[in-house]
């Protein structure tokens, strides 16, 4: 690893967001927003596409999305903060602090809020009348959930399964109001989210602020071209499951404060353990698909053990990560129902660890050799494209529209001047071969000729097939010209 981890990523930022912009433009999402934090340091923070299919508004980093199940660990967190200050138990059945349940002899009121927020309470995720999903009714308030719950609200046996609730933690926001006598949401205002200074972020749908969203966008169906456009909708009683909206920016700037190590604005270290600490192993049929602590889900990118949520929206998908240990945060954030937040966080990920790290050693250039920065360029054939680009101090070869960028990323090693060597590792492509430039007069690369095929520049393929460079699909910035690549 570097001795300056955060100085390094935020030299890679301007590929992160050219990488984000082919990634977006090749999978047709309509927009996308991400942040990336390091240490305490904003490093990057950029949207990219269109907040309005049917407008053609540009996107922007202040507009708000619906963050939907990120809602969860805003609600664990004001839960584990009265842990912290002895005004709850994490034993405490949540019939003590929703007598409704006790009092109609619901087999609910003996779950222990632990259960809720791990999933294993064995609750319905739902209720049998979940419509609201697909915004043709209102989501439940209090009265609605309560006989929902009532009426079956038991679908496994305690700690049978892991069993995904929205209105488990929908009687969790019930609870926070019982302990500390105050609406949830201000409660979460005053607790959360005003000591993080958070003023685009809040815990359900405000019609007020209805210009700041990014419209939501429904799925591609197979044959279609176009998405529709989706309205928005508050979610009642289920805000501390669903309701909350925010912008990437303000999200990894909570998440940082809710889940990295050493950050003691919001909680102590011991309750943000207890928050990552495995809960749940989700299985399907016998298979591990994931796992989930108290309120987060946790993952493996790498070497890295993350920790985060997820959250699903009609019309808006969302991921935010979190690497506890070092301090590394990333949220994208998208505005389709199909928008890939997964593969975008977690490329956005290991992008930033081949920055960090190289995948394989190289020998140092020669004394004699050019700047890094006058090799780079995006290139394409009639195959696909690729791009030479300075990761960390060295050069990459990267797929860009590879759904995978680690599939396509190897290490280049430089020769000469027309000259890079492709780290020899086992597998596809031009691994131990040459790849030979041509530079014009000017001295910027003219074609690189990659495993025997010849790449040109991105825009000047596209003329030779009477298109016009713009967006991702042209060069990446300053490529091809002497000391002006990213």
């Amino acid at each position: 690893m570097t001795t300056d981890p955060t100085a390094t990523i935020r030299n890679a930022t301007p590929y992160l967001r050219t990488w984000l912009e082919t990634q977006a433009a090749h999978r047709r999402v309509p927009g996308v927003q991400v942040a990336v934090r390091s240490a305490g340091e904003l490093v990057l923070s950029a949207a990219v596409g269109v907040a309005d299919a049917g407008t053609g508004a540009p996107l922007t980093p202040a507009h708000l999305f619906h963050v939907a199940s990120h809602s969860k660990t805003f609600t664990a967190t004001a839960v584990l903060q009265l842990v912290d200050a002895g005004r709850m138990r994490l034993d405490d059945p949540i019939g003590s602090y929703v007598p409704e349940l006790a009092d109609a002899g619901s087999p609910v009121a003996r779950v222990p809020v632990r259960e809720l927020l791990g999933h294993q309470s064995g609750v319905t995720r739902d209720g049998a009348h979940a419509d609201f999903w697909q915004l043709e009714t209102a989501f439940p308030d209090r009265a609605a959930l309560l006989a929902e719950v009532r009426d079956g609200g038991v679908v496994h046996a305690r700690n049978e399964h892991f069993k995904y609730s929205n209105v488990g933690f929908a009687l969790l926001g019930l609870a926070v109001e019982s302990v500390t006598g105050t609406p949830f949401a201000e409660h979460v205002r005053t607790a959360v989210l005003d000591p993080l200074g958070l003023t685009r972020t809040g815990a359900d749908h405000d019609p007020a602020r209805a210009d700041e969203y990014a419209a939501g966008h429904t799925g591609l169906l197979p044959g279609e071209q176009t998405r529709l456009v989706l309205g928005h909708r508050g979610t009642g009683a289920y805000a501390p499951a669903t309701g909350f909206w925010s912008t990437a920016e303000e999200l990894s700037a909570f998440a940082e404060a809710a889940l990295v190590l050493g950050d003691g604005r919001l909680l102590s270290d011991d309750a943000r353990r207890l928050m990552q600490r495995l809960e749940s192993v989700v299985t399907a049929y016998g298979t591990e698909i994931g796992r989930y602590g108290l309120g987060v889900e946790l993952s493996t990118v790498g070497e890295r053990q993350l920790v985060g949520h997820s959250g699903g929206w009609p019309g808006h998908l969302t991921l935010t990560v979190a690497d506890p240990a070092a301090g590394l945060v990333v949220s994208v954030l998208t505005n389709a129902i199909d928008g890939p937040a997964q593969e975008l966080a977690h490329g956005l990920v290991k992008l930033v660890d081949v920055a960090l790290s190289p995948r394989a050693v190289v020998p140092p250039p020669p004394a004699d050799a050019p700047p890094l920065h006058t090799f780079t360029g995006r290139f394409a054939g009639l195959w696909g494209m690729v791009d030479v680009v300075e990761l960390g101090g060295r050069l990459v070869l990267v797929r860009p529209t590879a759904p995978d960028p680690l599939l396509g990323i190897e290490e280049l090693q430089v020769v000469d001047d027309r000259t890079l060597r492709v780290a020899a590792q086992p597998g596809f492509g031009a691994a131990g071969e040459d790849v030979h430039l041509e530079r014009d007069a000017d001295g910027a690369v003219a074609s690189v000729r990659l495993a025997g095929v010849t790449l040109r520049p991105m825009a000047d393929f596209l003329r030779r097939r009477g298109a016009t460079a713009r967006g991702p699909e042209a060069d990446l910035p300053g490529a091809g010209t002497s000391g002006n690549a990213p």
